[in-house]
Protein backbone atom coordinates (compact mmCIF):
# COMPACT_ATOMS: atom_id res chain seq x y z
CA UNK A 1 0.00 0.00 0.00
CA UNK A 2 1.12 3.45 -0.72
CA UNK A 3 2.29 5.85 1.86
CA UNK A 4 0.60 8.99 2.49
CA UNK A 5 1.18 11.82 0.23
CA UNK A 6 2.47 13.85 3.60
CA UNK A 7 5.40 11.40 3.60
CA UNK A 8 5.99 11.39 -0.05
CA UNK A 9 5.84 15.63 0.44
CA UNK A 10 8.73 14.71 2.98
CA UNK A 11 10.90 13.06 1.09
CA UNK A 12 10.44 15.45 -2.07
CA UNK A 13 11.29 18.50 0.24
CA UNK A 14 14.38 17.06 1.38
CA UNK A 15 15.06 16.52 -2.55
CA UNK A 16 14.32 19.87 -3.41
CA UNK A 17 16.07 21.32 -0.52
CA UNK A 18 19.40 19.82 -2.11
CA UNK A 19 18.32 20.86 -5.51
CA UNK A 20 18.19 24.39 -4.70
CA UNK A 21 21.48 24.62 -3.49
CA UNK A 22 22.69 22.90 -6.42
CA UNK A 23 20.60 25.81 -8.46
CA UNK A 24 22.38 28.59 -6.55
CA UNK A 25 25.64 27.19 -6.57
CA UNK A 26 25.05 26.21 -10.77
CA UNK A 27 25.84 22.82 -10.52
CA UNK A 28 21.67 21.80 -10.88
CA UNK A 29 20.89 18.98 -13.05
CA UNK A 30 17.09 18.37 -13.83
CA UNK A 31 17.65 14.29 -13.89
CA UNK A 32 19.22 14.31 -10.22
CA UNK A 33 15.77 14.73 -9.61
CA UNK A 34 14.74 11.49 -10.80
CA UNK A 35 14.22 10.17 -7.36
CA UNK A 36 14.78 6.07 -6.64
CA UNK A 37 11.78 6.62 -3.53
CA UNK A 38 9.09 4.26 -4.07
CA UNK A 39 6.93 6.86 -1.88
CA UNK A 40 7.60 9.73 -4.48
CA UNK A 41 6.35 7.64 -7.31
CA UNK A 42 3.61 5.75 -5.56
CA UNK A 43 1.78 9.15 -4.26
CA UNK A 44 2.07 10.53 -8.06
CA UNK A 45 3.92 13.68 -6.42
CA UNK A 46 4.04 16.41 -9.05
CA UNK A 47 7.62 17.56 -8.34
CA UNK A 48 6.63 21.69 -9.32
CA UNK A 49 4.34 21.33 -6.11
CA UNK A 50 7.00 20.05 -3.82
CA UNK A 51 9.06 23.10 -5.20
CA UNK A 52 6.24 25.56 -3.12
CA UNK A 53 7.93 24.18 -0.17
CA UNK A 54 11.21 24.64 -1.22
CA UNK A 55 11.70 27.73 -3.35
CA UNK A 56 8.46 29.13 -3.95
CA UNK A 57 8.73 32.12 -1.66
CA UNK A 58 12.19 33.41 -3.26
CA UNK A 59 11.00 33.17 -6.74
CA UNK A 60 7.98 35.13 -5.86
CA UNK A 61 9.89 38.14 -4.23
CA UNK A 62 11.74 38.37 -8.00
CA UNK A 63 8.41 38.22 -9.87
CA UNK A 64 8.48 40.83 -12.68
CA UNK A 65 4.80 41.15 -12.32
CA UNK A 66 2.26 41.60 -9.51
CA UNK A 67 1.36 38.52 -7.27
CA UNK A 68 -2.17 39.32 -6.71
CA UNK A 69 -5.21 36.90 -7.17
CA UNK A 70 -5.94 38.46 -10.17
CA UNK A 71 -3.63 40.65 -13.25
CA UNK A 72 -4.33 42.67 -16.20
CA UNK A 73 -4.14 40.21 -18.86
CA UNK A 74 -2.62 42.90 -21.23
CA UNK A 75 0.89 42.27 -19.67
CA UNK A 76 1.18 40.21 -22.18
CA UNK A 77 0.68 41.32 -25.22
CA UNK A 78 -0.19 37.71 -27.42
CA UNK A 79 -3.87 37.57 -25.16
CA UNK A 80 -5.38 40.28 -27.86
CA UNK A 81 -3.97 38.41 -30.32
CA UNK A 82 -6.06 35.37 -28.66
CA UNK A 83 -8.51 37.96 -28.03
CA UNK A 84 -8.99 39.01 -31.68
CA UNK A 85 -8.92 34.82 -32.63
CA UNK A 86 -11.57 33.84 -30.68
CA UNK A 87 -14.25 32.61 -32.68
CA UNK A 88 -11.44 30.88 -35.13
CA UNK A 89 -10.57 29.13 -31.74
CA UNK A 90 -14.67 28.71 -30.45
CA UNK A 91 -15.11 27.10 -34.03
CA UNK A 92 -12.14 24.13 -33.38
CA UNK A 93 -14.33 24.19 -29.93
CA UNK A 94 -17.39 23.53 -31.82
CA UNK A 95 -15.51 20.68 -33.85
CA UNK A 96 -14.44 18.75 -30.44
CA UNK A 97 -17.88 18.87 -28.73
CA UNK A 98 -19.29 17.17 -31.11
CA UNK A 99 -17.72 13.90 -29.58
CA UNK A 100 -17.69 15.72 -25.96
CA UNK A 101 -18.73 12.28 -24.26
CA UNK A 102 -15.92 10.76 -25.68
CA UNK A 103 -13.57 13.63 -24.16
CA UNK A 104 -11.27 12.30 -21.16
CA UNK A 105 -12.22 13.99 -17.90
CA UNK A 106 -9.55 15.66 -16.21
CA UNK A 107 -8.87 13.18 -13.81
CA UNK A 108 -8.36 10.16 -16.36
CA UNK A 109 -5.38 12.16 -17.24
CA UNK A 110 -4.17 13.81 -14.38
CA UNK A 111 -4.23 11.72 -11.09
CA UNK A 112 -3.51 14.62 -8.84
CA UNK A 113 -7.02 16.27 -9.26
CA UNK A 114 -8.94 13.82 -8.26
CA UNK A 115 -9.73 15.29 -4.81
CA UNK A 116 -11.26 18.05 -6.86
CA UNK A 117 -12.85 16.36 -9.17
CA UNK A 118 -14.34 12.48 -9.53
CA UNK A 119 -17.18 12.81 -11.99
CA UNK A 120 -17.80 12.91 -15.81
CA UNK A 121 -18.60 16.80 -15.26
CA UNK A 122 -15.43 18.30 -16.29
CA UNK A 123 -14.01 17.32 -19.87
CA UNK A 124 -10.73 18.46 -21.16
CA UNK A 125 -8.59 18.24 -24.43
CA UNK A 126 -5.28 19.00 -24.31
CA UNK A 127 -2.72 20.65 -26.84
CA UNK A 128 -0.08 20.51 -24.41
CA UNK A 129 1.42 19.86 -20.68
CA UNK A 130 5.09 20.93 -19.88
CA UNK A 131 6.89 19.50 -23.06
CA UNK A 132 4.21 17.02 -24.39
CA UNK A 133 2.67 17.55 -27.11
CA UNK A 134 -0.47 16.13 -28.50
CA UNK A 135 0.12 16.01 -32.44
CA UNK A 136 -3.18 14.64 -33.05
CA UNK A 137 -5.33 17.07 -31.17
CA UNK A 138 -2.68 20.07 -32.69
CA UNK A 139 -3.95 18.50 -35.88
CA UNK A 140 -8.13 18.39 -35.39
CA UNK A 141 -7.66 22.06 -34.17
CA UNK A 142 -5.40 23.70 -36.09
CA UNK A 143 -6.99 27.20 -35.92
CA UNK A 144 -6.11 27.01 -32.20
CA UNK A 145 -2.79 25.69 -33.18
CA UNK A 146 -1.47 28.27 -35.27
CA UNK A 147 -2.58 30.43 -32.28
CA UNK A 148 -1.23 28.56 -29.67
CA UNK A 149 2.44 28.70 -31.76
CA UNK A 150 2.42 32.52 -30.94
CA UNK A 151 2.55 32.39 -27.01
CA UNK A 152 6.19 32.36 -25.68
CA UNK A 153 6.80 30.59 -22.56
CA UNK A 154 3.87 28.09 -22.69
CA UNK A 155 4.06 24.96 -20.84
CA UNK A 156 -0.37 23.66 -20.59
CA UNK A 157 -2.82 24.40 -23.47
CA UNK A 158 -6.30 22.90 -23.22
CA UNK A 159 -9.68 23.30 -23.33
CA UNK A 160 -11.26 23.29 -20.10
CA UNK A 161 -15.25 22.23 -20.45
CA UNK A 162 -18.03 22.47 -17.18
CA UNK A 163 -21.09 20.64 -17.41
CA UNK A 164 -24.26 22.29 -16.01
CA UNK A 165 -24.36 22.04 -12.24
CA UNK A 166 -20.72 21.29 -11.81
CA UNK A 167 -18.42 22.67 -9.20
CA UNK A 168 -14.77 22.07 -8.74
CA UNK A 169 -13.59 22.17 -5.35
CA UNK A 170 -11.68 25.16 -3.54
CA UNK A 171 -7.60 24.40 -4.13
CA UNK A 172 -4.41 25.53 -5.01
CA UNK A 173 -1.86 25.13 -8.06
CA UNK A 174 1.04 22.95 -7.74
CA UNK A 175 3.28 25.80 -8.42
CA UNK A 176 3.56 29.54 -8.81
CA UNK A 177 6.17 30.15 -11.04
CA UNK A 178 3.69 29.96 -13.76
CA UNK A 179 0.53 31.78 -14.41
CA UNK A 180 -2.86 30.42 -15.16
CA UNK A 181 -4.81 32.47 -18.13
CA UNK A 182 -8.59 31.34 -19.22
CA UNK A 183 -9.95 32.50 -22.94
CA UNK A 184 -14.02 32.24 -22.85
CA UNK A 185 -15.33 30.68 -25.22
CA UNK A 186 -18.72 28.92 -24.26
CA UNK A 187 -20.25 30.94 -21.47
CA UNK A 188 -23.90 30.47 -21.04
CA UNK A 189 -26.58 32.97 -19.89
CA UNK A 190 -26.81 34.36 -17.66
CA UNK A 191 -22.56 34.43 -16.70
CA UNK A 192 -23.05 35.64 -13.22
CA UNK A 193 -24.15 31.27 -13.11
CA UNK A 194 -20.47 30.96 -14.06
CA UNK A 195 -17.25 31.80 -12.05
CA UNK A 196 -14.27 31.43 -10.16
CA UNK A 197 -13.19 32.49 -6.87
CA UNK A 198 -9.49 33.29 -6.58
CA UNK A 199 -7.88 34.43 -3.48
CA UNK A 200 -11.45 35.60 -2.12
CA UNK A 201 -12.03 37.70 -5.58
CA UNK A 202 -14.86 36.43 -7.58
CA UNK A 203 -14.68 37.01 -11.54
CA UNK A 204 -16.91 35.61 -14.03
CA UNK A 205 -15.88 34.67 -17.63
CA UNK A 206 -17.39 36.26 -21.19
CA UNK A 207 -17.10 34.94 -24.50
CA UNK A 208 -14.53 36.57 -26.49
CA UNK A 209 -12.49 37.96 -22.86
CA UNK A 210 -9.03 37.38 -21.23
CA UNK A 211 -8.81 36.48 -17.49
CA UNK A 212 -5.37 35.98 -16.12
CA UNK A 213 -4.30 34.60 -12.13
CA UNK A 214 -2.44 33.06 -10.14
CA UNK A 215 -3.54 29.75 -9.83
CA UNK A 216 -1.25 29.41 -6.55
CA UNK A 217 -3.97 31.16 -4.18
CA UNK A 218 -6.82 28.87 -3.35
CA UNK A 219 -9.35 29.07 -5.62
CA UNK A 220 -12.64 27.44 -6.56
CA UNK A 221 -14.74 27.43 -10.15
CA UNK A 222 -18.50 26.82 -10.67
CA UNK A 223 -20.90 26.13 -13.51
CA UNK A 224 -24.71 26.78 -12.22
CA UNK A 225 -25.92 27.20 -15.06
CA UNK A 226 -28.25 25.14 -18.04
CA UNK A 227 -25.51 25.52 -20.32
CA UNK A 228 -21.64 24.22 -20.94
CA UNK A 229 -19.11 26.21 -19.97
CA UNK A 230 -15.62 26.25 -21.94
CA UNK A 231 -12.95 27.98 -21.83
CA UNK A 232 -9.52 27.84 -23.40
CA UNK A 233 -6.85 26.76 -20.30
CA UNK A 234 -3.40 27.88 -20.79
CA UNK A 235 -0.35 27.95 -18.45
CA UNK A 236 2.23 30.28 -19.06
CA UNK A 237 6.10 30.76 -17.29
CA UNK A 238 5.82 34.06 -14.88
CA UNK A 239 8.36 36.28 -15.94
CA UNK A 240 11.17 36.48 -13.47
CA UNK A 241 13.84 38.91 -12.64
CA UNK A 242 17.42 38.20 -12.52
CA UNK A 243 18.83 34.59 -11.22
CA UNK A 244 15.20 33.64 -10.61
CA UNK A 245 14.55 33.15 -14.12
CA UNK A 246 16.85 30.56 -14.65
CA UNK A 247 15.77 28.91 -11.34
CA UNK A 248 12.62 28.79 -12.50
CA UNK A 249 12.87 27.52 -15.97
CA UNK A 250 15.22 24.73 -14.74
CA UNK A 251 12.35 23.46 -12.07
CA UNK A 252 9.86 23.65 -14.69
CA UNK A 253 12.23 20.80 -16.50
CA UNK A 254 12.44 19.14 -13.84
CA UNK A 255 8.52 19.28 -13.63
CA UNK A 256 8.17 17.74 -16.64
CA UNK A 257 10.42 14.39 -16.20
CA UNK A 258 8.51 14.11 -13.09
CA UNK A 259 6.54 10.61 -12.04
CA UNK A 260 3.69 12.15 -12.25
CA UNK A 261 4.09 13.95 -15.93
CA UNK A 262 5.17 10.88 -16.77
CA UNK A 263 2.05 9.32 -15.75
CA UNK A 264 -0.16 12.26 -17.43
CA UNK A 265 1.30 11.77 -20.93
CA UNK A 266 0.94 7.87 -20.73
CA UNK A 267 -2.85 8.09 -20.32
CA UNK A 268 -3.09 10.68 -22.54
CA UNK A 269 -1.79 8.81 -25.22
CA UNK A 270 -4.18 5.85 -24.31
CA UNK A 271 -7.04 7.82 -24.71
CA UNK A 272 -5.52 9.19 -27.87
CA UNK A 273 -6.12 5.59 -29.16
CA UNK A 274 -9.20 5.22 -28.20
CA UNK A 275 -10.35 8.47 -29.50
CA UNK A 276 -8.60 7.83 -33.05
CA UNK A 277 -10.69 4.39 -33.36
CA UNK A 278 -13.72 6.39 -32.70
CA UNK A 279 -12.79 9.63 -34.53
CA UNK A 280 -12.33 7.38 -37.73
CA UNK A 281 -15.68 5.27 -37.34
CA UNK A 282 -17.97 8.49 -37.55
CA UNK A 283 -16.06 10.36 -39.96
CA UNK A 284 -15.13 12.75 -37.18
CA UNK A 285 -11.60 13.29 -38.98
CA UNK A 286 -13.50 13.71 -42.81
Amino acid sequence: MATTWEAALRDARKSFRSAGEQLVQGRFRPESLRSSSSDLREASLNLGEAAVYGLEGWLLRSSAVPTTPFLDPEIFPWTKVLEAGWQDIRADLDDVLRHRADLPNFQDISRDVASITDDDQWKTFFFLGYGYRSEANWARCPRTAALLEQIPGLTTAFFSILSPGKHIKEHRGPYRGVLRYHLGLMVPEPAEKCGITVGGETRHWAEGESMLFDDGYLHEAWNDSDGVRAVLFLDVVRPLQGSAEKVNNALLKAIAISPFLRDAKKRHEAWEGRFEKIAKATGADS
